[in-house]
């Protein structure tokens, strides 16, 4: 959704939308607050009295279409987000790591001693941790993608937030995609120094600024848990075999001679 669409001089954002998308699928009963009012101006809802007295509102065809436009717009977002979650997957699967996306993680949030213990549910993009059988060298990194700028500067506002990414992985990474003319939709200096930034330039991923490496003895119990119920992403299936460890494992003809080793 534009972060401001201007109808009959009323700017119009994604509350309204909101709003539109609601009454669409309640009964139309009507809220009398400014937003409503500024959709009734705009042309985007009518009022209709009901045989019964009772006044109701509903979508006119100019509402539709903006919900309409507003739902397509979400899912080019939701799209380009998808993408860019895939390309840092594959990227640290080609690294070696094990990967998962999509996790609900239980996060201890920083406290003083005197204070009570706090935690909060995070869900990174990718969560992903080296593939050694020694836990000091699990290494967990988590990677938080971002393609709207105003997402990022809303997340950018929750400390909690980014303390729960730091409490999951040793690294924290903020992964920027591109706004529509192709500049990145935020400078590193922007993201706060505890965590590292990355840059999605052209076809590939590069480091803006390192992220800081906290030693993590071990994964909490919690988490290991969570890891084993969920399942990571396939190495084979998301790379493909192109890539030079894999090209052994294809099967070939018999009678084809094996290549020279370099």
């Amino acid at each position: 959704m534009p972060r401001t669409t201007v109808i009959n001089e009323i700017a119009l954002g994604r509350s309204h939308a909101r709003r539109l998308r609601d009454i669409y699928r309640s009964a139309g009963w009507p809220c009398q607050d400014s937003v409503e009012v500024e959709l009734l101006a705009a042309g985007l809802l009518e009022r209709r009295t009901e045989p019964s007295g009772h006044d109701k509102v509903r979508l006119t065809d100019t509402g539709i279409t903006f919900l309409a436009q507003a739902f397509h717009t979400n899912r080019q977002a939701r799209s380009a987000h998808e993408a860019l979650v895939d390309q840092v997957a594959q990227q640290m699967l080609r690294d070696g790591r094990i990967v998962w996306t999509d996790l609900s993680i239980r996060a201890r949030l920083p406290a003083q001693p005197d204070e009570k213990t706090r935690w909060k549910i995070c869900m990174p993009d990718v969560f992903s941790i080296r593939n050694t059988t020694v836990a000091g060298y699990l290494e967990p990194v988590v990677h938080e993608i971002k393609v709207s700028r105003a997402d990022l500067l809303g997340d950018l506002k929750s400390q909690d937030k980014r303390d729960s990414y730091l409490d999951a992985g040793g690294q924290c990474w903020y992964v920027l995609g591109c706004d529509r003319k192709g500049k990145p939709i935020a400078e590193a200096d922007e993201i706060p120094v505890a965590c590292g930034v990355m840059l999605w330039q052209g076809d590939r991923l590069e480091v803006a600024r390192n992220a800081p490496k906290r030693a993590v003895a071990d994964l909490p119990f919690a988490l290991w848990m969570v890891l084993v119920k969920s399942t990571p992403l396939r190495a084979s299936a998301d790379l493909g075999t192109v890539g030079p460890d894999q090209s052994m494992l294809i099967e070939r003809d018999p009678h084809t001679p094996l290549a020279p080793l370099p």
